[in-house]
């Protein structure tokens, strides 16, 4: 088969942001661009005015508001809905619901072609473990309140969709419970790492790298992802508590933003544990993989989690990873082998699992080893694109 028009939706420029999201977006389609002739559809965020080119992909600006989510995504599809009849493309994809306004208007037009929709975490999901969690702040509560609405049009994008796409097997499970979708025409693929990028390195530039960023010999825990209340970091602070206690100079290393940093600085100081955390804020992409090689260990409280390709980069850079044992991470870890996965919200066995590492170099390194060897054999951005390229394809023979 010859080249085929792709087009790809998402409210955030993938360029731009580095979500998982937009980290596949970009990944994968760079590994396409021989083959398949793809444009990008974005929102008017982060100075994303004008059109660019990145590795032979188009990217295109649709307006939508910067930051006011989810108003963002509402006026993304709308401007992506009065662009139907102009989008030239023989299939397109959409990510979670940045596609349900273009999805309606080809409807109503008659154009049929094979519309892709790509699902991360399931939206449904991730409102239902919110609910269960107790307590919410008023905050809280309105975010709930638009996740409940989003995941409404994410079912119905699922169902009109030729093709879905999700990440692991778990997702699969949950699109089937809340979407009522026939999983026959669901295609797991997951996300993946670049192991060039995300590797090991001599213990020189480990050294190097950790005086960096102001680290010396102690422990360091490392974090990355959003600070947001599913990645679950009020259980890593309470986790230190008991940490300290055995390895008082002990560093917690916490890369990325989000709306629950004044609560979290506030329970550090209670907690006399302000010099142990650093923040360092979304910092640039090619930092990561230092960052990576500078920890002892990654750990990733989430209470609902698809996949995490935070999981993946560490396991990557052979460092071992301490998770809770929720949703697609057992797909992505393995047990005893590259990590240790912990009952979902017990800080207690988060924080005993992480000084079982802490204390055992030889252990750390183990699975370190073992970790990188599952990682590259497995969870790659060749293999996804690979994969999302045959789903492109089958789709436009159904």
């Amino acid at each position: 088969m010859g080249k085929f028009r792709l087009a790809v939706f998402n409210t955030q420029p993938p360029h731009l942001y580095f979500g998982g999201v937009e980290r596949r977006i970009i990944e994968t389609t760079k590994r396409l661009q021989t083959q398949v002739d793809i444009t990008v559809y974005s929102g008017t965020k982060a100075g994303f005015k004008k059109p660019e080119a990145i590795d032979g992909v188009r990217l295109v600006p649709c307006f939508s508001t910067d930051k006011l989510f989810p108003l963002d995504n509402w006026f993304f599809n709308r401007s992506l809905s009065k662009k139907a009849s102009t989008i030239n493309a023989d299939v397109y994809e959409a990510h979670a619901v940045s596609g349900y306004g273009l999805l309606n208007a080809l409807n109503k037009q008659g154009i049929k072609r094979p519309f892709v929709h790509t699902i991360h975490g399931v939206l449904a999901d991730e409102y239902e473990q919110a609910r269960e969690n107790g307590y919410q702040s008023f905050r809280s509560r309105i975010a709930n309140y638009f996740m409940h609405r989003l995941a409404k049009l994410e079912g119905e994008t699922a169902k009109n969709a030729k093709l879905i796409v999700t990440i692991s097997k778990y997702s699969l499970e949950k699109i089937e419970k809340y979407y009522g979708v026939d999983a026959a025409k669901v295609r797991i693929v997951p996300n993946g790492v670049d192991p060039e990028e995300f590797k090991p390195v001599a213990e020189t530039d480990r050294e190097g790298g950790r005086r960096r960023f102001g680290l010396g010999s102690e422990p360091c825990v490392l974090f990355v992802g959003s600070l947001i209340p599913r990645k679950g970091l009020p259980f890593l602070v309470e986790a230190a508590k008991k940490i300290v206690k055995k390895y008082s100079g002990t560093k917690f290393v916490i890369v990325g933003e989000g709306p629950l940093k004044n609560r979290l600085l506030s329970n550090l100081e209670t907690a006399n544990l302000s010099g142990n955390f650093t923040f360092l804020g979304n910092v640039k992409e090619d930092m990561l993989p230092t960052l990576y090689n500078c920890a002892d260990v990654l750990a990733l409280p989430s209470i609902q989690e698809g996949q995490g390709i935070v999981l993946l980069e560490a396991q990557a850079s052979a460092k071992p990873v301490v998770a809770f044992d929720v949703g697609g991470v057992n797909e992505a870890v393995r047990n005893g082998e590259t990590g240790l996965l912990v009952k979902r919200g017990s800080s207690e066995e988060l924080a005993d699992a992480l000084l079982k590492l802490l204390s055992d170099k030889a252990l750390r390194e183990k699975m370190g080893a073992n970790g990188r060897r599952f990682v590259t054999k497995n969870f790659t951005w060749d293999i996804c694109a690979q994969k999302m390229l045959n789903v492109y394809r089958e789709a436009l023979a159904i």
